[in-house]
């Protein structure tokens, strides 16, 4: 297993460097640059263009060099610890990210541990009852699951939250705690608005997850070996979980590679809509000005997550499938 897992590691690191690589020329795509639009505006609301300013930035990160100098200086940075500057913010890009990525990563750990709680309790029980009453009840509520766009969602739950329980759920924190230091006033006061964003975030993600699982789950309790197994006495619950269940869980395991920067990514609009001090409106304010620095890490930082998620799922199908280990 460590052998395995090593190899792995090993895979990543090229695989990282060409995501940078991608990442920085995706950013260069679009004409022109921040310093334009900067330009541009000032120029349109009349006030005057510092040029000095504008030579020092274009020197600093050598803006007016081409893509690949552009790169090799943010990749210098970077090895660093650096990721530049954001233009726009006027901050350091490290600390933008980090003052949203320990929220954005909380929130979509915690609907990622939902959505397979959910997906695979309600996955089990239609499987394990199909055509019932329960069963019919599960898929047309997956089914609008998938069918409900997220911001639409959340929406509904704020007006509900609002007209019946008289709570504004908007945002991660009530105004009393937004720039308050952590305590567990302002903890609780977070769990009290994280269940919104959860349930919306995730609900898509389930509703997938669970069509997936009872598939798959239905698929290995009609082959023969179960039905040798029940000849020979062993209890239903006993053979489902021991067998069917853990070679039902391998293609559920297998999306972790790409649910992870679903979910960061995906959070977005619903970000938008709640008001979630996240990474999601960060990189679509960063992309919108052509920030470049701030846009590139944080397309660098979902790329890797997928990576990374991959690497889960290797680790959690060799487990699963020692068989795996060897191909």
């Amino acid at each position: 297993m460590a052998a395995f897992v090593t190899k792995r590691l090993l895979f990543m690191i090229p695989i990282l460097i060409l995501i940078s690589i991608v990442s920085f020329i995706i950013i260069q795509l679009p004409p022109g640059d921040f310093l334009t639009s900067y330009i541009t505006q000032l120029s349109q609301s009349g006030e005057v263009v510092d040029e000095a300013m504008i030579e020092a930035l274009k020197r600093r990160y050598g803006l007016d060099r081409p893509w690949y100098v552009q790169y090799a200086i943010w990749m210098r940075g970077v090895l660093q610890g650096d990721f530049g500057q954001s233009f726009e913010w006027d901050k350091p890009v490290n600390q933008l990210i980090w003052e949203r990525l320990g929220l954005t990563v909380a929130i979509s750990l915690v609907t990622l541990i939902f959505t397979w709680i959910v997906s695979f309790v309600i996955g089990f029980y239609s499987a394990t009852h199909q055509y019932s009453i329960g069963d019919y009840v599960f898929s047309f509520l997956g089914f609008i699951g998938l069918a409900t766009p997220n911001f639409l969602l959340a929406l509904i739950l704020m007006w509900i939250a609002l007209k019946y329980f008289g709570l504004s759920v908007g945002g991660l924190f009530s105004p009393a705690y937004a720039d308050a230091p952590w305590s567990m006033a302002k903890f609780i006061d977070l769990l009290k608005h994280l269940w919104i964003p959860i349930i919306v975030i995730g609900t898509a993600g389930t509703a997938g997850s669970i069509r997936i699982f009872r598939a798959n789950l239905l698929d290995e309790l009609q082959k023969p070996y179960v039905q040798a197994a029940r000849t020979k006495g062993i209890s239903e619950t006993r053979l489902i979980m021991k067998y069917p269940v853990r070679i039902a869980l391998i293609p559920f395991v297998s999306t972790v590679g790409w649910s992870l920067p679903l979910l960061v990514s995906g959070e977005t609009i619903t970000s938008v809509v709640l008001n979630l001090p996240t990474t999601g409106p960060l990189l679509l304010g960063a992309l919108r000005s052509q920030d470049m620095y701030l846009a590139g890490t944080l397309v660098m930082l979902l790329s890797s997550l997928t990576v990374i998620g991959t690497l889960i799922s290797d680790i959690l199908l060799a487990w699963l499938d020692p068989r795996i280990r060897y191909d």
